[in-house]
């Protein structure tokens, strides 16, 4: 079973109206009948159309792998649920995000965020700092794909107290990196109260392979994945999330390149993305919690005199496994539940209890378009920049359902007044006038008049 990244250019549509079914359509109509997507994303927007990138898994006819529906598969929630007010608070990996595209240094993001929450829907890459997961107690550590299928109106979640929380760890020819793995479990049992069950060492390696797309995107390739659904397969019944490590193979000199400070810091963190495509197939396929880290190629790689780093990127330099951050995580990573009641059940999350969503500026990826037919408010950040390249405000969505906000210190107070049912527009000045039309009068006409009362602007 192989992995791997396809680019590829979509057709457009007038005014991007029923743009989910538009790329299910089209994607589907691409992939030959063994593939099937795991990762979606427009990259860019332009005359020429959608410019995608697409993330399949292929040979899945070879191995026996549980059923699974699309990941465009979609389903209206009817209505919103108002009791709670919980965020989707969103970084995609791999795309060289200001904030949170490097060592979980969107936590102080999550955190802010959590603080005007009942709860905080966020994914690994947004708190995974290798040693260090600051995630806020109200926050639910959520798988990539399961957050996407959440919004899709797939699937829902349930807390948990705690899991049982397998690890395994890939074949390594130095045995020092499977012993550190077993001392950073340890120090988790001992520490946090982990449950760890056991740790799986596996007997071959599987093949993982980063670089980056047209678009500055990581991506990547993985081959024998079908070890690792063996695995999963042969001990499922003694985990509730797995863990995983192994190596990655990235371009010459990224180490030294990737913490080096002459060089241009907007390089794009090379491991992250390559892990959220295979996490994204263990969560779709087998409906667990899941995260990876990756292993060192070799103790050479420890001794590298990096000097003083990037802050966003200083908790991976004093690192060696970097797997603290994903046992904390999946520790308490929410139960999946598929296909969860139309009426609501209060021991659960869905999309009906998404109140809104917020990510960078310029990103369309599945949550983005299942927002948009939702109808859940989206706050996209600028000060987030990064290598998308998307006008989300020609986007159709509704009336009152797109902020664009400079920071997330603004996108604070754009949910404050959500939760507090006040249009933002109204604490702001100048107030615009009131609109007035009368009967009969076309609304593409020009208003006959605007009334206000006591408006500071006139």
């Amino acid at each position: 079973m192989v992995l791997d990244e396809r680019e590829i250019l979509l057709p457009g549509i007038k005014d991007h109206t029923g743009l989910l079914k538009h790329v299910s359509d089209a994607v589907m109509e691409k992939l030959s009948p063994d593939g099937m997507p795991v990762r979606f994303v427009i990259t860019r927007t332009d005359e020429d159309g959608y410019q995608c990138e697409l993330g399949v898994l292929s040979g899945i006819d070879n191995v026996q792998v549980p059923p699974r529906a699309s990941i465009f598969s979609f389903k209206k929630r009817d209505y919103e649920e108002t009791d709670q007010f919980n965020a989707v608070l969103i970084v995609p990996t791999g795309i060289g995000a200001a904030l949170g595209g490097h060592s979980g240094d969107a936590g102080p993001v999550a955190r802010l965020l959590a603080a005007v929450c009942d709860n905080l829907i966020t994914h690994p890459n947004v708190v995974n700092a290798a040693d260090i997961n600051e995630i806020p107690e109200n926050a639910l550590y959520t798988e990539g794909s399961v957050l996407s299928r959440l919004l899709m109106g797939t699937v829902g979640l349930q807390k948990v107290r705690s899991n049982r929380v397998m690890l395994v760890v890939d074949e390594h020819h130095d045995k020092f990196f499977h012993e550190a793995a077993i001392n950073a479990v340890s120090a988790a049992r001992a520490a946090l109260g982990l449950h760890c069950p056991l740790v799986v060492k596996m007997d071959d390696k599987v093949l993982m392979r980063s670089f980056y797309s047209s678009s500055g995107r990581a991506v990547g390739r993985i081959e024998c994945f079908e070890q690792v659904c063996a695995m999963l397969k042969e001990f499922r019944q003694q985990y509730d999330a797995v863990a995983l490590a192994s190596l990655i193979e990235v371009p010459e000199h990224s180490y030294e390149d990737y913490f080096r400070r002459d060089i241009d810091d907007t390089m794009v963190n090379p491991w992250g993305g390559i892990e959220a495509m295979l996490t994204h197939t263990i969560s779709l396929l087998f409906d667990i919690p899941s995260a990876h880290s990756p292993l060192r190629e070799s103790r050479e790689l420890l001794n590298l005199d990096v000097g003083v780093v990037d802050p966003r990127k200083s908790a991976e330099a004093v690192s060696i496994t970097y797997l603290h951050c994903i046992l904390k995580g999946l520790h308490r990573s929410p139960r999946i539940v598929n296909s969860p009641p139309e009426h609501g059940n209060p021991r659960l999350l869905t999309a009906a209890n998404v109140s809104c969503l917020i990510i960078p500026d310029g990103c369309v990826g599945l949550p983005t378009l299942a927002a948009l037919e939702q109808g859940i408010p989206v706050i996209a950040v600028r000060e987030n920049k990064n290598r998308m390249q998307n006008n989300l405000e020609e986007l159709p969505f509704a009336p009152g359902k797109l902020f664009i906000v400079e920071n997330y210190l603004e996108a604070v107070g754009v949910m404050l007044a959500m939760k507090a049912g006040l249009a933002p527009e109204t604490v702001r000045r100048p107030l615009a006038h009131t609109t007035v039309y009368e009967k009969g009068q076309s609304q593409e006409s020009e208003p006959l008049a605007s009334m206000t009362a006591n408006n500071p602007a006139e």
